[in-house]
């Protein structure tokens, strides 16, 4: 097996980046998800609640420097520049996260696109998040993600998943970090422990899968007949809900490429 794509999401829930290489920390992949959009109540958006976040893309201009388009707006640079001194808490899920807020132009682009009130905020690395300690130790931590540092899917399962639909969806629809080539549909679920390349991971959980998975990645619109998320739910369900994929905690620090060989350790 092999390592067929590898994606970073800068800002959470807004389009991802796919890249030839990526470093590797025990929080995840450089980059991603370390900015966050919030509401008025300071509570984390996505396209679950928001599917028009869909329609915001981002473009890396240069390490830590990100280039956002959105229909009919103007474009919006982001990087170290745009953090203000604001520390504040927002609420992802059930954790309460140190996060520093956003300098007030960037607010209001977002806020204006979206028209709602919102902010973005970025990763207060002095305060890290820790991750769910039922599935990991306890010095663990992880970015914006929803729950653990990575997350992998493979190429076959999807396939097998687009044979049960009547319109094939894209891997994109399930935003994972990295895409394995997988001869065998679902052999994932049944790993412990992984090797890519030179970094080893604990495959620590499967994902749960929502409704995000029904929005369309490039027109940000719900999908009227519920899919993939229906038809995941007829042969997918069992103790963790509806999955597809699995989450990974990286065990060894490193950098991944493209076509890196991926090992079963356990």
């Amino acid at each position: 097996m092999k390592l067929d794509e590898i994606t970073i999401y800068p800002v959470k829930s807004l389009s991802g980046i796919q890249l030839k290489q990526a470093e590797v920390s025990s929080a995840g992949l450089s980059e991603d998800r370390t900015w966050m959009l919030i509401d008025d109540q300071s509570v984390f958006i996505s396209q679950r609640k928001v599917p028009l976040l869909a329609r915001i893309s981002v473009q890396q201009l240069k390490p830590q420097q990100w280039l956002i388009n959105s229909p009919a707006m103007s474009q919006l640079i982001i990087d170290s520049s745009q953090i203000s001194e604001e520390l504040t808490t927002a609420r992802l899920w059930k954790d309460q996260c140190s996060v520093i807020v956003a300098k007030p132009p960037v607010n209001r682009w977002f806020s204006q696109f979206l028209e709602q009130p919102v902010r973005l905020v970025y990763y207060d690395f002095q305060n890290p998040r820790k991750t769910d300690p039922c599935y990991s130790k306890p010095k663990d931590t992880v970015s914006f993600a929803d729950g653990f540092p990575l997350l992998l899917a493979s190429q076959s399962s999807l396939d097998d998943l687009n044979t049960r639909l009547e319109n094939p969806v894209t891997m994109t629809s399930f935003r994972p970090n990295v895409v394995i080539n997988s001869s065998i549909a679902y052999q994932e679920d049944h790993w412990k422990k992984i090797q890519i390349g030179q970094v080893a991971f604990d495959v620590v959980k499967p994902c749960q899968r929502c409704v995000l998975t029904t929005v369309n990645p490039v027109t940000g619109v719900k999908r009227a007949d519920g899919e993939p998320l229906r038809a995941l739910s007829q042969y997918r369900r069992g103790e963790h809900g509806v999955t597809f994929g699995m989450n990974l905690i990286p065990r060894t620090p490193g950098s991944i490429s493209l076509n890196d060989k991926v090992t079963i350790l356990e």
